[in-house]
């Protein structure tokens, strides 16, 4: 178990039914939790995008002149986000990127206007690392949403990792609710 009192347990694609359905979208819907965030023609950033599940969304919201970079470490994950943004239309909108365990593995080309964190920074085994990551993936004007569950966070480690996120070079904006978790809005600390 790491510093963060986390094993660096990934919510594996076996699960990916309960990770996109019809369901979910009653509790969790991505409109009410990004729609403030995302603006046409935004690059997004959606760190363990999963199936897609915001990731879609994301993109319908940016529009034609949008991207969402889709990031996972699981291909099956990103099979299954390609075949959903096919039967939608939405692929050129859609990057997908397999990324290795141990980084992100996007280039300093990214400039991106939105980055979202949804119930995956708990699953990082050493968050101010990957939180390090992050940063130069984000426009200085950019926002970075960080969303944890409550039934695996509690108040004491999302405080850690609200530690860590300052530490790192973030400054918090808000701590938004109705988010469906523990939720952090960052962008980056002015000098």
């Amino acid at each position: 178990m790491s510093k963060n009192n986390h094993k660096g347990d990934v919510c594996s694609h076996t699960h990916s039914f309960a990770l996109d359905n019809v369901f979910r979208r009653l509790f969790q819907n991505p409109q009410k939790i990004v729609g403030e965030y995302v603006k046409k023609g935004d690059t997004i950033i959606d760190l363990g995008c999963g199936p897609g599940f915001f990731t879609v969304e994301m993109a319908k919201m940016a529009g034609p002149k949008g991207k969402v970079i889709a990031v996972d470490l699981q291909k099956q994950m990103l099979a299954k986000l390609e075949k959903k943004s096919k039967k939608l239309g939405l692929e050129a909108r859609i990057v997908r990127h397999l990324c290795p365990e141990d980084a992100i593995g996007l280039g300093p080309d990214i400039a991106a206007d939105f980055i979202l964190a949804f119930y995956m920074i708990h699953e990082t085994p050493d968050q101010k690392r990957f939180l390090e990551k992050i940063k130069p993936l984000l426009k200085k004007e950019g926002k970075l949403l960080i969303v944890e569950p409550m039934f695996h966070v509690s108040k004491k480690n999302f405080k850690r990792t609200e530690e860590i996120t300052q530490k790192v070079g973030f400054s918090i904006i808000d701590r938004p609710k109705k988010k469906g978790g523990r939720s952090l809005l960052l962008q980056q600390q002015t000098m």
